[in-house]
């Protein structure tokens, strides 16, 4: 599996599976590359709960998103997903008021971040996840391995010496061929994994590369990270917003 790139919602995604619109953008992809949002069910105070539904598990009806983190602040700020929320509710809702939390761009982030080690955890307990320069390195070079990623930190050096060694074992030689940069750094990758200074991570199985491409590249979109993993775009999580305050599902 050759690094990924991220794909434009408009990009052919058929074979993905069946199609959804982004209530922002208008633009038709797959369910593997849009995010869900769910209406919790109506509270004794009238009020229902936009929550992520990464997983698009919740019972009952949703609407699906494509824009990167930074949209969807501005979309939220300028009251735009209040107007597509209200459009794609309003009816169902019959009068209910729907609330947008303020964190909902940080809550749908951390819920992918999740997504993505959870098969990354899935992975290792099955004997396909490497970990560790020398074992990577002595896998690549054998043309084992079928994806590579390092840590956010990860020093330049080191993930372009494996980088070249997985050159070598896929006879790849100045394709260019290089691992992704996750927009993780090593010490969540290490909490997330259970394992001490987890920086580089390779996978031996094409299909396992399949599995966690998805997830991968969902995260990467909605950080509006470019093709080698580096992030370009994307609020500090860390900043505090005024609370977001209730809406009327059936105001437009």
């Amino acid at each position: 599996m050759r690094t990924p790139h991220n794909e434009s919602l408009g990009s052919d995604s058929s074979a993905a599976g069946p199609e959804r619109k982004c209530i922002l953008s208008g633009e038709h992809a797959s369910r593997d590359a849009l995010t869900r949002l769910a209406i919790s069910p109506e509270g004794p105070d009238g009020v229902c709960h936009v929550l992520p539904d990464v997983m698009a598990r919740a019972t009952g009806r949703g609407a699906w998103i494509g824009v990167n983190r930074a949209d969807l602040e501005k979309a939220i700020a300028k009251g735009k997903l209040k107007g597509a929320l209200a459009r794609a509710f309003g009816k169902t809702l019959a009068g209910a008021t729907l609330f947008i939390p303020d964190d909902l761009p940080e809550r749908i982030e951390v819920a992918l971040i999740r997504m993505f080690t959870d098969r990354l955890g899935l992975e290792l307990k099955a004997g396909r996840l490497l970990m560790g320069s020398d074992r990577i390195a002595e896998n690549a070079r054998m043309g084992r391995v079928s994806w590579l990623a390092h840590a956010a930190d990860a020093a330049v050096d080191g993930s372009r010496k494996l980088d070249q060694a997985w050159r070598v074992g896929e006879d790849a030689e100045g394709s260019g061929l290089t691992g992704i940069r996750l927009p993780l750094d090593r010490a969540a990758l290490s909490v997330a994994l259970g394992r001490d200074n987890v920086v580089h991570l390779a996978l031996t199985d094409a299909a396992a590369a399949e599995r966690l491409s998805a997830p991968l590249q969902r995260l990467l979109h909605f950080l509006a990270s470019g093709p080698d993993g580096a992030e370009t775009t994307g609020a500090n999580s860390s900043e505090e917003t005024a609370p977001c305050a209730p809406i009327d599902a059936t105001t437009t």
